[in-house]
C-alpha cells in the first residue's frame, strides 16, 4: 500500500510538472510571437497621452513593464536568477533602484545612446546565464542588473515626459511596484518548482533561460535593423 501510494504521488507530481511545462512553453511562445510586433507601442501604455493625475500615472507605470515584452522578460529573468543564488534579492534591489534613476536621466533630457540595443542585450545576457548556469558572482550580477536598470528606466521615462509631479511620482511607484511583484512571483515559482520537482528543476530553468534569451534576440535584431 505504501509503495502504491508513493507511486501514485510520483505520477501526480510528474503530470503536474508536465502541465506546468506545457503552460510555460505556450506562454513563452506567445511572448516571442508578440515581441515581433513593433516594439515602440510598448513604451506608451496610455496610447502616447501623458498621464494627467495620480491614477493615470500609477496605471501607466504599472502597464509599461507588462506590455513591454522585453522589460517583462528581463524582470522575470532577474527574479529567477535572484531565487537561485545567495543574497539574490540584492540583484532585484539594484535593478529597481537604477530603473528609477534611468527615468530621472530621461526626464533631465540627458541623452542615453543605444537604449533599445542595451535593453535587448540585457535580456539576452540574463537569459543565457539562466540557460547555461554556472557559478554566478553576486557582485557582478548586482552591477550588471544596475546598469541594465538605467537603460530600462530610461525607456520608461519616455511615457512620462511633460507630466506634473503627482502623476510622475505615481508613475515611479507604479512601475517599481509591478516589477517587484513580477520578480517576487518568479522567485516564488522557482522555489515551488525546486521543492516539488527537483529532478526537472534545472531543465525547466534552462528552458526558461533559452526562451528569455530568444525574446532578447528578437528585440536586439529589431533594434539593429
Amino acid at each position: 500500500m505504501i509503495y502504491k501510494h508513493s507511486k501514485s504521488t510520483k505520477f501526480r507530481a510528474e503530470n503536474q510538472f508536465k502541465t506546468i511545462k506545457a503552460t510555460v512553453i505556450f506562454t513563452c511562445a506567445s511572448l516571442i510571437f508578440f515581441s515581433t510586433v513593433e516594439s515602440a507601442i510598448a513604451h506608451h501604455p496610455m496610447g502616447g497621452i501623458t498621464p494627467a493625475n495620480f491614477w493615470e500615472g500609477l496605471l501607466s507605470g504599472m502597464g509599461h513593464p507588462i506590455i513591454g515584452i522585453d522589460h517583462l522578460a528581463f524582470v522575470v529573468a532577474v527574479g529567477l536568477i535572484a531565487a537561485t543564488i545567495p543574497n539574490g534579492i540584492l540583484i532585484l534591489a539594484s535593478f529597481l533602484a537604477t530603473a528609477m534613476l534611468g527615468t530621472g536621466i530621461h526626464l533631465l533630457s540627458i541623452d542615453l545612446p543605444l537604449t533599445e540595443i542595451a535593453i535587448a542585450f540585457s535580456v539576452v545576457v540574463f537569459g543565457v546565464m539562466l540557460a547555461f548556469k554556472q557559478k554566478l558572482n553576486t557582485l557582478l550580477l548586482i552591477i550588471f542588473a544596475g546598469i541594465a536598470g538605467i537603460f530600462h528606466g530610461y525607456a520608461y521615462g519616455e511615457a512620462i515626459i511633460g507630466a506634473e509631479m503627482t502623476p510622475l511620482l505615481a508613475y515611479l511607484i507604479g512601475f517599481t511596484a509591478i516589477q517587484l511583484f513580477i520578480a517576487l512571483l518568479a522567485m516564488k515559482f522557482t522555489e515551488l518548482v525546486s521543492n516539488y520537482w527537483q529532478n526537472q528543476f534545472l531543465a525547466l530553468i534552462r528552458f526558461l533561460g533559452l526562451a528569455i534569451s530568444a525574446i532578447g534576440v528578437v528585440f536586439f535584431t529589431n533594434a539593429i535593423l
